[in-house]
């Protein structure tokens, strides 16, 4: 059998222990690859090709016979990537026949797949994504809707709906998502999965197709909290601000989580008791003017898309189709004024972050987007619990939470701008308590 593991540091472990490392990624990627589109959509791939993959995993394979390769890269790491970055030799679709086939075939690696390809990392394939990137819930008329591995009756959520979908089944250790107003926490916590979203700035687009530049950020979606510093590192800088972790934390009043899902109040609550039991004290802050966050998000972000996709609205489903124009319709003068008010929210952010170092709040108010629902109105109800991070620019680690198997809440761990590091280095501790406690606990019959 194919060695399937769970977490890249068991790989790594597994490699550095046999006396045939390339064996073990061959293996490894074989396994991943069986699992490849096995929800039950079969659509958690929008691109993929078998032949070429493999021949990735022996390339891998070979980068870690150099001298001076690290086994803490990520060589042999089976990675898939979300279908708005480009891969050489294949389409980039944005979520949309349209672009797939006016685009053609990439003649070049974007950026970020350079680096992933430098690193020695095992690219499985192109992944799912909400049309254009510019969605919450994973629903795409022309691919089909993202369904859970896990729950064919869920949607993963969006936009790095693929993504999420091809770590649930195995097709991958990480996915590379993208984070513009949620697209990385929001399916992390409903499919149960750790997720990052980066600094604002972080790493370079080149080859990467933008939804909204002043909010567009780099993520990863991923299983163990422990792969976090690792994975992080390949956007930016490892050094953290700071020499020591942070030891205080804010959270949100009760009055704001008033449109949650029990079972999110009780994993909130969770999450800060695993928090104080590291040392971390809790203090409550007002955020009330976190209800202006929405009215400057949505514009901001339809205008700078539709600067990007002019020309081209007819070619996208209504309900993008509609933002899309609104976007355009909004006058120099009403952006500079949304620019403004962005600033000082920023700014207040910022001072937030610097008195209390971390900001705790869920990831998203519910459990679970139920397949074939009306969804019309949940792309607001998410965004309220988003976008105050999504404006500040601010990278937050997804914590996974669970009730009897099934996710019961994702919570965003917050750090200011820059601070990338040591938050990821505090969510690997919550990460090694998780699985120390998993280890200590007696077989199940």
């Amino acid at each position: 059998m194919a060695f399937a593991p769970n977490s890249i540091q068991e790989l790594k472990a597994k490699l550095v222990a046999s006396k045939t490392p390339a064996n073990e990624i061959l293996d490894a990627t074989a396994s991943a690859l069986s699992h490849a589109n096995s929800n039950q959509s079969h659509n958690t791939y929008l691109w993929r090709n078998e032949a070429w993959t493999l021949t990735e995993a022996q390339r891998a394979a070979a980068l870690l016979q150099e001298p001076g390769t690290s086994p803490n890269q990520l060589c042999g790491v089976p990675v898939s990537v979300k279908d708005c970055f480009d891969l050489a030799g294949s389409p980039t679709s944005c979520g949309t026949r349209f672009y797939r086939d006016l685009h053609g075939i990439a003649a070049h690696d974007s950026w970020l797949v350079a680096q992933l390809r430098a690193a020695g990392a095992v690219i499985t394939g192109k992944t799912h994504l909400h049309p254009l990137a510019y969605g919450i819930t994973g629903e795409n008329p022309e691919f089909g809707d993202c369904l859970q591995p896990d729950n064919p009756q869920a949607l993963t959520g969006g936009s790095s709906s693929g993504a999420a979908a091809s770590v649930q089944e195995g097709s991958a250790l990480a996915a590379i998502g993208t984070d513009t107003g949620g697209s990385v926490r929001v399916p992390a916590a409903l499919c149960g999965l750790a997720g990052y979203r980066a600094s604002h700035g972080r790493g370079d687009w080149r080859g990467g197709a933008h939804l909204a530049p002043s909010f567009d950020t780099f993520g990863w979606l991923f299983r163990d909290l422990t792969d976090g510093p690792l994975l992080g590192s390949l956007f930016g800088p490892t050094n953290p601000r700071s020499s020591t972790l942070s030891n205080r934390f804010a959270v949100i009043p009760d009055a704001f989580l008033h449109d949650c899902e029990a079972a999110v109040r009780a994993s909130y609550q969770q999450s800060q008791a695993e928090l104080a039991s590291l040392g971390l004290a809790a203090s409550t802050v007002a955020v009330d003017w976190w209800a202006d966050s929405l009215e400057i998000f949505a514009p901001i972000q339809a205008h700078e898309a539709a600067q990007i996709h002019a020309g081209h609205f007819a070619e996208f489903e209504t309900s993008i189709r509609q933002r899309l124009e609104w976007g355009a319709s909004l006058s120099s003068s009403a952006i500079a004024a949304l620019r403004q008010r962005h600033q000082e929210f920023l700014r207040r952010m910022d001072d937030l972050l610097a008195t209390h170092e971390l900001l705790l709040l869920p990831a998203a108010p519910v459990t679970c987007l139920h397949a074939g629902a009306d969804h019309s109105q949940t792309r607001t109800r998410l965004l309220r619990y988003t976008t105050p991070i999504s404006l500040s620019g601010m990278p937050a680690v997804t914590l996974p939470y669970f009730a009897n198997g099934k996710p019961s809440g994702g919570m965003q761990l917050v750090a200011a701008r820059e601070d990338d590091a040591r938050l990821l280095a505090l969510a690997a501790i919550v990460g090694v308590l998780r699985n120390s406690q998993d280890e200590s606990a007696p077989p199940s019959c």
